[in-house]
């Protein structure tokens, strides 16, 4: 017999099987009918091989794992079992060796095992994923009774309860594993919250428990309705599909919704854009909703089987009140229809939860019965001052209000009292720095500011916790921040149009004219110090007083501080850093005095730095001679743009060497003791920003801000503050470096090009890939037309900065102040400029075009 011509034959119908079900599928998208097809297909070509390389005698094949359950994904493996009635011969060996290379050669990718019964069982009882592989074991070939035995001792030796704990645990960790959220930017459709590996593990929790296989069979059990189950039936037929389009889309096995293909995959459903969202963020928001809706009855299907397994005698139950009582530590009801009958206490068993925290969950029956109620959450109910008052009551308790809030955004019961919040679940943020949709955004701002409240978490932000605690309720800053964004994805100005909606809760919840008015101003306004304190000057008087005259009050300027530092640090981890912390901080404290009568001009300003940063040089000896000999070579600018600490500390480095031959660079720990200042004085010349940028770029260091200054004879004076990438860096060992590198450098005649070097290392994230966005250039003039104000936005890239110092370099434009604001994959920057070619409107354009091309890089890479 020709064993290879044979197995080319197998090999070909095999080919042509999955082929015809691929066109089948793409005909009419069946995911059930699609998967078993592929196993029928592999279940007959292994039929067929197993003619040519037979089994040993008294052998048989089995299925076991997704295989077994009768499911086969285009690019999954085949998990076999060859299962012996004793330990193999080497004659045995050596034809199963042959077998599994002709497994090989069929194209099929096997994750096999030969055992016997008594093996299996042994591994099993070690190994909690080999015992649920084998629980799904499926007869293909060989003895049909020795597979029949081997299913009755695996059920014999299966132990219910340990097997819940068992699987409990493994789904613990794996949702830790994916950050304990459905809501993930590029989900796994198999192993994250709410996708398919949650509904296998009721399926395995049931079985092991003796409530069925399937979801007809469970519901029967009486662990699900018939409409639970109906729910579940479409959503796994949904997750199954989009793992099918996966895999085939990547011509692999890919269960990850990846940037790239969330594109391709809208287009293969045929989705299209609008003109405020983009058709992947229509199929991911659809993602979300269904995941949702598997981690809640996954939440409620696994504490059912769990209380039925572990009988909770009656005794252990605590009235709370008429409707609610406490069951082992979890808010229970007394009545299953009780939320039907009176809808009123759907919201008030949140605040229940809130008022008794002994309760740590809700018991199944609770959950169960809020989800199939929530529909009663209509216009009316809405209009109930009592619902009103409940709502604001929960708003209001001293503890539980982020629970509260993520158990009724998850029971699908916050969506529906507030409906434009519904808008927002599951709504993606293409902006590059955001890694939660909108509505998981909005809540860790909610978390961010109560832990402001706890005096536990103080020590993170000191001034925060305090002025929190100051501040006259606070919670009214939880209702701010549930509206900040809740605009997001209609098109038009997300801050106006969240303002009007937050002066409409406002009114109709009876909120005070001066309250209604805060929550107006902190949406409307939620980005406005930020940007400030990152973008502009706040050396600048004028900067601080048309700031404090836009907040108008300390409670909006406390209460505008507090979302602000809330909603920074809840849109990435990657986004907040010390610096930026120092900024607001600073924006704060200077809008506090004016806003405090304490107005004060240039003039002001500029006596008391020099007061003092006299005083403080005087502190380490220095005598005012000294002092006055180098100060004398600067002028106003240099005081308005440093604050006292860092003239001092310039003053003590550099008055003995006014006039150096060699570049002068010292750097120290600063902002919490995260960051690095360095100071550099050297001659000024024209590529001295730049050539200090590629520096700072190849020692992976993120400039935060920077001031370029020249003295009056001619030297220049500049200032950076910079991050290392890497946080594990020894700061002080790292500006010992530092100083003795950048001085060598600066003190070397050639240029190293940024545009070159960093040429090679230029690639764009999967983000930044995806979701390309054209950068922006705008550039004006100050009042007296003195200086410029250049901003870019732009996706960030190693060598950006070094290679727009270059850029200004070409141009002959000089630099006095940048700003440097990092969000994640995006950059924001501020510079203030100068130079002839800004005064001439023909080369402005060509140094605007030269800046917007520099900028693009990542874009024509991404492309």
């Amino acid at each position: 017999m020709n064993t290879s011509a044979e197995l080319q034959k197998i090999r070909q119908t095999l080919k042509q099987k999955r082929d015809f079900a691929i066109a089948e599928f793409r005909r009419k998208p069946n995911a059930e009918r699609f998967v078993h097809e592929l196993r029928r297909a592999t279940d007959e070509a292994l039929r067929q091989l197993l003619r040519n390389y037979p089994l040993p005698k008294q052998a048989a094949l089995a299925a076991v794992g997704g295989y077994g359950r009768g499911e086969l994904y285009p690019y999954s493996d085949v998990d076999l079992l060859i299962l012996l009635d004793k330990p193999p011969s080497a004659a045995d060996e050596a034809r199963l060796s042959e077998l599994v290379a002709a497994l090989w050669d069929l194209g099929i990718e096997p994750g096999y095992s030969v055992r016997t019964i008594d093996d299996c069982i042994k591994e099993a009882e070690s190994d909690i994923t080999v015992q649920t592989c084998l629980l799904e074991t499926r007869f293909i070939t060989g003895r049909r009774n020795l597979v029949n035995a081997f299913n009755k001792a695996m059920l014999d030796h299966l132990d219910p309860k340990a097997f819940y704990r068992a699987k409990l645990a493994e789904m613990r960790q794996r949702h830790v594993r994916y950050q304990e959220t459905p809501y993930a930017l590029e989900p796994n459709c198999k192993e994250s919250p709410g996708g398919l590996r949650d509904l296998q593990v009721i399926r395995w929790m049931a079985k092991a428990a003796g409530f069925g296989t399937s979801w007809t069979q469970i519901a029967k059990s009486g662990l699900l309705t018939n409409q639970e189950a109906n729910d579940l039936r479409r959503a796994e037929s949904a997750f199954k599909r989009l793992r099918i389009e996966l895999h085939l889309l990547a011509g692999r096995r890919e269960d990850r919704l990846v940037f790239d293909m969330q594109h391709a995959l809208a287009n293969v459903y045929g989705l299209q854009a609008t003109d405020t969202r983009r058709a992947s963020e229509i199929l991911m928001q659809r993602y979300y909703w269904a995941a949702r809706l598997v981690t809640q009855l996954n939440t409620v299907l696994v504490q059912s089987i769990e209380e039925s397994l572990f009988d909770v005698p009656d005794t252990a139950a605590r009235q709370i009140d008429e409707c609610f009582f406490d069951l082992n530590g979890r808010l229970d009801i007394h009545e299953p229809e009780l939320f039907e009958r009176h809808p009123d206490q759907m919201l008030r068993a949140f605040l229940v939860m809130q008022q008794h925290p002994e309760l740590t969950a809700m018991t199944a029956r609770t959950m169960r019965a809020l989800w199939h109620a929530r529909r009663l959450i209509d216009a009316e109910f809405r209009r109930k001052p009592c619902n009103k008052e409940t709502f604001l009551a929960i708003l209001q308790q001293p503890q539980g209000i982020v629970h509260a809030l993520r158990r009724m955004t998850m029971l699908n019961i916050l969506p529906r009292y507030l409906p434009v919040f519904r808008r927002v679940v599951g709504q993606m943020q293409h902006d590059l720095f955001h890694v939660y949709t909108v509505d998981q955004h909005t809540l860790q701002v909610i978390r961010n500011l109560r832990r402001f409240t706890m005096p536990e978490h103080a020590q993170e932000y000191p001034l925060a916790s305090r002025l929190m605690a100051s501040l006259e309720r606070h919670w009214l800053l939880y209702v701010a921040a549930l509206f900040h964004d809740i605009a997001k994805g209609r098109g038009g100005d997300h801050s106006e149009l969240g303002a009007v909606e937050v002066r409409r809760f406002a009114r109709d919840h009876g909120l005070s004219k001066d309250d209604t008015e805060l929550v107006v101003f902190l949406v409307r306004q939620h980005l406005l110090m930020s940007q400030v304190a990152q973008k502009q000057d706040l050396s600048n008087p004028d900067v601080i007083q048309s700031f404090a005259k836009a907040v108008g009050t300390t409670r909006r300027l406390t209460a505008l501080y507090l979302l602000t530092v809330a909603d920074i640090r809840g849109t990435s981890p990657k986004v907040w850093n010390a610096w930026k912390g120092k900024l607001l901080e600073d924006l704060f404290h200077l809008a506090q005095s004016v806003l405090g009568g304490n107005a004060e001009s240039a003039n002001t300003v500029l006596q008391q730095r020099l007061q003092e940063a006299t005083r403080l040089t005087r502190l380490v000896g220095l005598r005012d001679e000294s002092r006055e000999a180098f100060w004398n070579k600067l002028d106003v600018a240099y005081f308005l743009r440093h604050d006292a600490p860092d003239i001092a500390w310039h003053t003590r480095h550099l008055y003995y060497q006014v006039s150096p031959d060699s570049a002068v660079v010292k750097a120290r720990p600063v902002i919490g003791g995260s960051g690095l200042q360095i100071m550099v004085y050297t001659h000024d010349q024209k590529d001295l920003f730049a050539r200090i940028c590629d520096y700072l770029g190849r020692k992976g260091l993120d400039v935060q801000d920077a001031r370029i200054h020249t003295t009056r004879h001619g030297y220049a004076l500049d200032s950076f503050v910079v991050l290392p990438i890497n946080a594990q860096h020894d700061l002080r060992s790292l500006a010992d470096l530092i100083e003795h590198e950048l001085a060598n450098t600066l003190g070397d005649d050639g240029l190293i090009s940024a545009k070159s070097v960093n040429a090679s290392t230029k690639r764009a994230s999967r983000l930044s890939r995806a979701f390309p966005f054209a950068p922006v250039v705008e550039l004006q003039p100050d009042e007296g037309s003195q200086h410029w104000r250049l901003a870019v936005v732009a996706t960030d890239r190693p060598g950006l900065l070094a290679d727009l110092a270059h850029t200004f370099t070409e141009f002959n434009v000089s630099l006095q102040m940048a700003k440097v604001m990092t969000l994640g994959e995006r950059v924001e920057d501020v510079f203030v400029i100068s130079g002839e070619v800004l005064t001439q409107p023909r080369q402005q354009r060509q140094f605007q075009r030269a800046i917007f091309e520099t900028l693009s890089v990542e874009l024509a890479n991404a492309a």
